[in-house]
């Protein structure tokens, strides 16, 4: 009995040995916030955090406010930028702590779940998780770039008006280095939770065109396929369940910034210039960015679940539909039999009328191979449809269901907000 259990241990080793972080680069980022073995770690991410979070942002903010400075060296939505990131990297780094010391990261992003998928959906699970990293240097790079674009410009222009300890050029130096590496970490960190947001949905995403798949070819056991579908659903339960917080809190601060910001925009005695705002406009951007790629992560479970659905359907109507009606018992298919039932099946699928349209799913596409009718029975095909209709699988923030109205609508809103602070900075442009 406990052979089997060692050939399995010994796969899953040789599979996904002891987690190395240089086969995954994206991973080699989320360990440094990994607090799961060592206590050095987790005493030096903390410190690391409250430096570059808290410390940084409440010394920046309180020495070089510069109130004296000239309009373009002013700096009077320092305090909302701050605030804003300091509060979602809280958040972010709060948020990895726990899922690191709890779950650990290996067993967070479901690679212990591996052996149970097809070869098929590990490697494009892995090849994603590979991509990751060049995903969030596109998400966090632009930002850090305008950012130090700005910082380097506004020490050079007003090196004589910045307040300074002991050396202005060392002092200004170092100033500027923390300031860009605390918006950097800040900016990284919650871009990050995010990403890994969309990792975890996107194995999902697999494991149902994976489950989809059996649709297209004959199907002897219907227990098999709600097994897996089954453990599908547990999946997503486990993925709704472990980021409910952090995606409820993320949209009610985003947008509680958002009016806070056009608050402070707004008001008749403040002015409103580029030089001024677009450090604001930047963080709103950024922080909009990380939500909506949660968002959108979410609403394609949500449509690869109802298209399943259709799908199942689809396949139940063709077998239904061009059973074999007029052979007798223990009477075998003929080959006009079988042709003149794929034939039916597919007569609404046109040769010439093969190009996709724009934003159709592929599993909308599929092209159905009727089963026998003597293959699996009407009961069991229409149940299993009855169970999918019943029991649809998908994102769920408590409770309530992510799909893509609900993201059109946060979208809708927070898009509004952000274009019109974005107005509020670019037609003030001196």
């Amino acid at each position: 009995m406990e052979k089997p259990s060692s050939e399995q241990g010994s796969r899953e080793h040789l599979i996904h040995p002891e987690f190395p972080p240089s086969r995954f680069p994206f991973l080699s980022v989320v360990l440094w916030f990994d607090q799961s073995n060592n206590p050095g770690t987790a005493l030096l991410s903390w410190s690391v955090f409250f430096l570059l979070v808290v410390g940084v942002p409440i010394i920046s903010h309180f020495v070089l406010v510069c109130s004296d400075c000239d309009f373009h060296h002013r700096r009077p939505y320092d305090a909302v930028v701050q605030l804003s990131l300091s509060i979602f990297a809280g958040i972010s780094f709060v948020s990895l702590s726990y899922w690191s010391r709890k779950f650990g990261m290996r067993r967070f992003l479901f690679l212990d779940k591996l052996l149970d998928v097809s070869d098929k959906v590990r490697i494009e699970y892995e090849a994603e998780i590979q991509r990751s990293k060049k995903r969030l240097m596109i998400f966090v790079l632009p930002s850090l770039t305008l950012e130090a674009t700005y910082r380097i410009w506004w020490y050079i222009s007003g090196s004589n008006q910045i307040p300074y300890l002991i050396n202005p050029l060392l002092s200004n130096i170092i100033a500027c280095t923390l300031q860009l590496s605390s918006w950097l970490y800040r900016n990284a960190i919650f871009i990050t939770v995010c990403i890994l947001y969309q990792i975890t949905c996107h194995l999902q995403i697999l494991r149902l065109n994976d489950f989809a798949r059996c649709f297209a070819s004959e199907i002897t056991d219907v227990g098999v396929a709600l097994a897996e579908h089954q453990k599908i659903r547990r999946n997503l339960r486990i993925v709704s369940h472990r980021f409910r917080r952090f995606i409820l809190l993320s949209l009610i601060l985003v947008t509680g910034t958002q009016f806070m910001a056009l608050l402070t925009t707004t008001r008749a005695s403040v002015a409103v210039n580029i030089y001024e705002v677009g450090e604001l406009a930047l963080c709103s951007l950024s922080l909009v960015t990380g939500v909506f790629i949660c968002l959108r992560s979410a609403t394609k479970i949500t449509h690869k679940a109802q298209s399943v659905t259709s799908l199942a359907a689809k396949w139940n109507v063709c077998a239904t539909v061009d059973s074999f009606e007029n052979l007798h018992d223990g009477e075998t298919p003929t080959a006009s039999n079988v042709e003149s039932q794929i034939s039916t099946c597919r007569n609404e699928m046109d040769p010439s009328d093969d190009e996709e349209g724009e934003g159709d799913d592929e599993l909308d596409n599929t092209k159905i191979h009727p089963v026998y009718a003597n293959t699996i029975s009407y009961q069991k095909r229409q149940a299993l449809v009855t169970y999918l209709e019943n029991n649809k699988a998908g994102i769920t923030v408590y409770g309530f269901l992510v799909d893509r109205s609900w993201l059109h609508t946060i979208f809708g809103i927070e898009l509004a907000l952000l274009l019109w602070l974005l107005n509020k900075t670019i037609v003030n442009i001196p």
